[in-house]
């Protein structure tokens, strides 16, 4: 083979890998995607992932399946979307826990998050209410911190699961009032409200959606939120850092990201149709209505969040001296 055939066999070559995957792009999504939440169905991850999914799905004239694996503090759920085929059809609704923090958290852990991942974008963020049932003779934080110094080990608090948001954000508050309760990790918010319902535990940090109608109903008692500024669904109710703890701040977040290798093109369909979706009215009064947040920043800035959260929490659990097996 001539040096002239021998160019013209390589530019051919090349010509025929990247036309079909550039075609193929054109046409994503041909099927159903699949969006995996790390938590049991009925938290707030989960509402927030079906009420973004939804439009998402219009955008994109497919329908987006939201399936839920709140197993090992999300640990399967991040396995599972990291082994995925990176085409496109499996998303892992990316939070705090299973991306900034299980990786400092469990030993078991053999996924690298901020390298399993190739980011979509910042969805949504929200604060965290520190609730207590009705019946709770603590009436304020300042209440409750005090009962804790009082029976230090005592006091049980639930999760939605091992290295969730509202285990970091106890954790946080721990180390930040220097109180010592007892953590109980759940698959997901909802079983764990249930127990708190029960008095079975006697606090909990979660988010605002998992317990939106439990407040209304007064069958929970909000104490304070987490963020740096009170929420709009609940203007009576102060601050951490109102409550005697100026430097506490713990907001919730909500992210999409794909497989490590997603076609650039695929990834940039499922950026523009969520950022779409998320300037949405019925989406962002929805979202206001579970008092988060929409976000929809570039998969840049998405990746460098997840980057800082994770240098973050890797000092709070290590301050906290905690890891799971």
């Amino acid at each position: 083979m001539s040096s002239i055939d021998r160019r013209h066999f390589c530019a051919a070559l090349a010509t025929a890998l990247v036309l079909p995957r550039t075609a193929w792009a054109q046409t994503y999504p041909t099927r159903a995607i699949r969006l995996v939440v790390p938590y049991a169905a009925g938290g707030g991850t989960d509402a927030i992932a079906r009420i973004v999914a939804q439009k998402v799905g219009e955008r994109l004239g497919q329908t987006i399946v939201v399936e839920n694996i709140g197993t090992a503090g999300g640990n399967v759920a991040t396995m599972t979307v990291a082994s995925a085929t990176p085409d496109g059809y499996t998303m892992l609704m990316a939070n705090q826990g299973p991306m900034a923090v299980n990786p400092h958290l469990f030993k078991s852990l053999k996924v690298d998050t901020l390298k399993a991942f190739d980011p979509i974008t910042l969805v949504a963020s929200a604060p965290l209410v520190v609730v207590v049932p009705e019946a709770s003779p603590c009436k304020t934080l300042k209440d409750l911190v005090a009962e804790a110094k009082k029976a230090p080990g005592k006091l049980n608090y639930g999760s939605a699961g091992n290295g969730s948001a509202s285990h970091l954000a106890t954790v946080l508050l721990n180390l930040t009032a220097k109180i010592d309760t007892v953590h109980l990790a759940y698959r997901g918010a909802g079983p764990a409200i249930v127990d708190l319902l029960g008095n079975r535990t006697q606090f909990m940090v979660t988010t605002i959606p998992s317990v939106t109608g439990l407040l209304t109903s007064h069958k929970l008692r909000p104490l304070a939120v987490t963020g740096k500024t009170r929420t709009p669904l609940m203007k009576d109710v102060p601050t951490v850092a109102e409550s005697g703890y100026p430097d506490y701040d713990a907001s919730a977040w909500y992210g999409f990201v794909v497989p490590h290798e997603t076609p650039a093109d695929v990834v940039n369909i499922l950026h523009k149709a969520t950022v779409e979706a998320l300037s949405d009215e019925t989406v962002r009064e929805r979202l206001a209505t579970d008092g988060a947040v929409p976000v929809g920043n570039s998969a840049q800035e998405f990746g460098a969040f997840i980057k800082a959260e994770s240098a973050r929490w890797k000092k709070v659990i290590a301050a906290a001296n905690i890891s799971v097996d």
